[in-house]
């Protein structure tokens, strides 16, 4: 099992110090993370708190899985490692030339 754990339908007011304080009930906390938007800097309602032991990780899921904190019913589950993202093919290539306008030719010389 891993130690670090996803945790979702966070409140958008809680603080890392928060969480910290949340997970000690369960064991020792090594880190919290809480993910924001890159732009706006909001919260995005998810994080990772990582524990110290396997033992204190599966305490902390059993434990505060589907617990009320801050008016929101979080989950809390073992954490997945990142899947390596290929980047989005750059989208079709637009459509070809076509032979132009129609243009009306007069042809008497």
């Amino acid at each position: 099992m891993n130690t670090k754990l996803f945790v979702g339908n966070l409140s958008y007011q809680a603080s890392e110090q928060d969480l910290t304080e949340l997970f000690s009930q369960a064991g020792t906390v090594e880190s919290v993370k809480i993910i924001t938007d890159t732009y706006t800097g909001q919260p995005k309602g998810f994080g990772f708190v990582e524990m110290s032991t396997n033992e204190e990780a599966k305490n902390a899921i059993s434990t505060l899985n589907g617990a009320t904190f801050k008016d929101r019913n979080i989950t809390v589950s073992e954490a997945r490692p990142r899947t390596e993202r290929k980047g989005g093919g750059g989208g079709g290539g637009g459509g070809g030339g076509g032979r132009g306008p129609h243009r009306r030719t007069d042809r008497r010389r």
